[in-house]
Parts: C-alpha cells; sequence; structure tokens
C-alpha cells in the first residue's frame, strides 16, 4: 500500500498502518504511537482556521478566515494553513531560514512571528502542486459496519498512554 493523508494535506500515512486488509480503518491502539498520536492531533486541528488568516483577522473576525487544508509541523507545535497561505509558509520554510526549526518545539511559534512581522512569499513564488493520484482506491469504511467512536477507541488506552499523546481530551465523555 501507499501513502495517504488523512483529513488535512500534509501529514501522509502508511495506508497498511491505517486500514487493514479489508479497507477498515484500525482501532487506534493497534497504531504505532506516532500514527496514532497524529491521527488524534488531526480531529482537534481538521476545520480548524488557517493560522495564517487568524494572525491577519484575530479572534474578534474568526469568520473571515479561511478553513486549514493542509498541516505541517508536528502535533502540538502544527503549522494549519489555507491553500491561499501554504505558498506564504512554503517560502518561509525554504527560503526564509524556516526549515531550522524543523521538528522542535518554536516551529509553529516561529513562522507565527515570521508572518506577523509581515512576512511573505514574493508574488509569484511557487507552492506546491498537489496531484490525487487515483483517491478511489483509498480504502473507505464499510457502511454497514459500525465503527467505534474516538471516545471508544481512547476508553481502551490508559493514563500512560492517553498523556503521551498530550492532547487535551477534557471536552470528550471518556
Amino acid at each position: 500500500m501507499g501513502k495517504v493523508s488523512i483529513a488535512l494535506r500534509g501529514w501522509r500515512f502508511d495506508e497498511d498502518e491505517v486500514f487493514d486488509e479489508d479497507g477498515e480503518m484500525r482501532p487506534v491502539h493497534e497504531m504505532s504511537d506516532e500514527t496514532r498520536e497524529r491521527l488524534v492531533r488531526l480531529t482537534v486541528v481538521a476545520g480548524n482556521p488557517c493560522d495564517a488568516c487568524w494572525l491577519v483577522h484575530g479572534d474578534e473576525n474568526i469568520e473571515r478566515c479561511k478553513v486549514a487544508r493542509v498541516v505541517y509541523g508536528e502535533p502540538l507545535g502544527e503549522v494549519v494553513l489555507c491553500n491561499q497561505h501554504e505558498r506564504d509558509f512554503l517560502y518561509w520554510f525554504r527560503e526564509a531560514g524556516g526549515s531550522e526549526y524543523r521538528g522542535t518545539d518554536e516551529f509553529q511559534d516561529a513562522f507565527h512571528e515570521w508572518f506577523a512581522d509581515g512576512g511573505r512569499a514574493p508574488e509569484g513564488y511557487g507552492g506546491v502542486e498537489h496531484v490525487d493520484t487515483d483517491p478511489d482506491s483509498v480504502p473507505q469504511p464499510d457502511p454497514d459496519v459500525e465503527m467505534p467512536t474516538l471516545e471508544e477507541e481512547l476508553e481502551k488506552m490508559d493514563d500512560e498512554e492517553l498523556d503521551a499523546l498530550g492532547a487535551d481530551f477534557s471536552d470528550l465523555d471518556i
């Protein structure tokens, strides 16, 4: 199997680690720690406003922010962006020193500071051309099979495993 993005472009998952041989999503406790951590984090950040839009418009005009479509960085230090601002991020990362923050706790803050200080990609700077290659081949859950909820999967994990995820689950009923 190949790599697949889930919910947002950017983080790529091995299909065989996320889906079983029948194309069903594996229970999260069967996934590697890294995959589980990223999938759980995606449940938090998917649907959030673009970080760059939020830096421009703030909470007082949050309705003007576009929904994030891509994620870069590591869980809890990630940057989520709309299609328009992805090229600003790529410029920062490739050309303006952002790559030095790869894998660090300062990754998100460094991009936010650069962008808030007026950092932008120059006119005509190319971003990433995304190509969907055979999206119909990605396994789809069987609609007749009841999938466990995130809460049910998290209930199976002990406190140490939950703490290792580094996410706030207080809004969940677990």
